[in-house]
């Protein structure tokens, strides 16, 4: 089932800054864990109005994933809007993902997710520019 990325009045504002927050779902329509987490997304997406969410089908926007090969879904980008500071599987759980959100923010860490990372969100930003 393929779906329409999260949409900007769910995902909070899409702001011009630099610095705005931004979590990246890279799933699969085919992909029966990911199709359960698409609404538990979307509500955090509504719970953090700040931080903008975006939901990426690797196979219908593989240009987004690039050659980044993921094995395991859903798998989270986290970017703190200019850096990406985490990308790996996660638990398709809110209160994984909203804690992980969290400490990421409060911590701020001064190091990246790496170069692979990093050219995943800049296309995804790139992308969804508005």
């Amino acid at each position: 089932m393929n779906r329409a990325p999260v949409s900007p009045e769910s995902a909070g504002p899409a702001t011009g800054e630099s610095r705005a927050w931004w979590v990246v779902c890279l799933c699969a329509g085919w992909c029966g864990t990911c199709r359960d987490y698409r609404p538990i997304f979307e509500d955090l997406a509504r719970a953090h109005p700040g931080v903008r969410f975006e939901w990426v089908d690797v196979e219908d926007e593989s240009e987004l994933a690039g050659d980044l090969d993921v094995e395991t879904f859903p798998t989270v980008l986290i970017a703190d809007g200019s850096r990406a500071l985490f990308l790996g599987p996660l638990l398709p759980q809110a209160q994984v993902l909203a804690r992980l959100l969290g400490s990421l923010q409060t911590a701020h860490a001064a190091s990246g997710a790496g170069h692979e990372a990093q050219a995943v969100f800049e296309r995804v930003r790139a992308a969804r520019a508005q």
